[in-house]
């Protein structure tokens, strides 16, 4: 299922980079995770919250939402085209110059969606842009983890590639938490008429300033050793997708399965909970935006324990105490939220967002492990997007279903389902501890 090589790892056999030079490198995969998933973030609050009533003219609230959520869905859809698209040329031609692209594509779509007029100024044309443009969404971000990653784990020093790959994973914390924080200020200083008309909108324009933070960023590195010395010895294949599903195919659906514990924790409680939250238990907007933005406070706690913790007893172990946990808090659910209590709310929020970053921590140098230099960037991009599709494009939509017609207890079982997925993926799995990248 893993790469098999049997040289020794990148850092033993290339010239090692300074620890400057690392550093600067793990800034760059922190920051572009971080500004990508923030685009992404911003959307998925602003679904909950803004985008069914601005875009959707059903007269229903749950038809706007299960609109909203569809539009959510499609840049999971698109996520893995564009895993297939920058993860070649990734591959292809080198890391660094597919991760600028894939930051150019996200922020141009995120912008973009801040200044999009709604369905009272464009009609039916608004939705239709308003979908495209989150596909674009999608194929950026698809490119983008991927790469982080691979930035990340293949400049580790021997025996860090879990420590080294978790500010990737880092990204996503401080994106959603940026994001949190921005609509909670903008809750807190806007009039709900304020904010429906055009203060939503900001959190998107203030992406093009980031993203240009970014781009600055990640033109100051180098490429990756394991790139330099796959190219030195030929090792790069000519169509990589292809080559993934031929050779790679097991793995890249372990990896896909493994991912699903990851996304359906964070969106339900990032999305459904908190749409769940305001549409239904009239909890305050700015007041559960503050009670997510404690929560993800404890997600990135959770991540670099879990990296150290792979690095020390391998990612087999810290993912399955993990997911066994997960499928546990499913049934915490129904009685914590539904009880309308903010304390026992939160409370559900922070379980479900540590054990989040928990099973995400690992995962950064877990995918990238499972493939060859060749077809790493496709294979450990695709393995990432593809259990977005099934974990989170839908979650969000099923859950509002769910709860509709059976209750947060049907919604509880969801997640623990969920969770059991990603175990079996897991134990089916191989150690990669100490599979070298090279």
């Amino acid at each position: 299922m893993s790469a098999s090589p049997s040289s020794p790892s990148v850092t033993s056999v290339s010239d090692p980079a300074t620890e400057t030079s690392r550093a600067r490198i793990v800034f760059a995969s922190f920051i572009g995770t971080a500004i990508e998933f923030y685009d992404f973030y911003v959307y998925a609050t602003a679904a909950a919250l803004v985008i069914g009533p601005v875009f959707f003219p059903h007269g229903s609230a749950t038809a706007q939402a299960l609109s909203a959520f569809v539009t959510f869905g499609i840049a999971f859809i698109a996520r893995p085209i564009g895993s297939f698209i920058f993860g070649h040329f990734g591959d292809r031609i080198g890391r660094k110059s597919t991760l600028v692209a894939s930051l150019l594509v996200m922020g141009l779509s995120t912008t973009l969606i801040g200044f999009l007029p709604g369905y009272d100024s464009l009609g039916s044309l608004a939705p239709i842009l308003l979908c495209i443009l989150r596909f674009g969404q999608g194929i950026g971000l698809g490119g983008e983890w991927g790469g982080a990653a691979l930035l990340a784990t293949e400049n580790a020093p021997a025996g860090r590639r879990g420590w080294f790959g978790m500010f990737p994973q880092l990204g996503p914390s401080v994106g959603f938490l940026v994001s949190n924080g921005l609509f909670f200020a903008l809750a807190m200083g806007l009039s709900d008429a304020q904010f429906r008309s055009w203060g939503w909108r900001v959190p998107f324009l203030a992406s093009a300033v980031l993203v240009a933070l970014g781009l600055y960023v990640r033109l100051k590195i180098a490429e990756t050793p394991a790139f330099r010395a796959a190219i030195e010895r030929a090792e790069r294949v000519r169509v990589p997708l292809v080559s993934l599903f031929a050779h790679h195919g097991r793995a890249t659906l372990a990896g896909s399965f493994a991912m699903v514990v990851c996304y359906t924790l964070f969106y339900m409680s990032a999305v459904f909970t908190l749409s769940y939250g305001v549409s239904t238990l009239h909890i305050a907007r700015q007041t559960f935006l503050g009670m997510l933005c404690f929560a993800v406070l404890f997600m990135a706690l959770a991540t670099p324990l879990a990296a150290w913790a792979s690095d020390r007893f391998g990612r087999r172990p810290v993912l399955i105490a993990g997911m066994l946990a997960a499928i546990a808090s499913g049934f915490a659910m129904a009685p914590l939220v539904g009880s309308g209590s903010p304390a026992l709310i939160t409370l559900f929020l922070t379980l479900e967002l540590f054990l989040m970053g928990i099973t995400f921590a690992p995962m950064g140098a877990l995918l990238p492990e499972l493939f060859p230099t060749a077809v790493r960037y496709t294979g450990a991009g695709v393995s990432y997007n593809l259990g977005g599709i099934l974990g989170a494009s839908i979650a969000p939509y099923i859950a509002q279903m769910l709860a509709a017609r059976g209750g947060l207890t049907w919604v509880g079982a969801y997640v623990s389902l969920a969770a059991a997925v990603s175990l079996v993926a897991v134990l089916a799995m191989r150690e990669t501890r100490d599979v070298p990248l090279s």
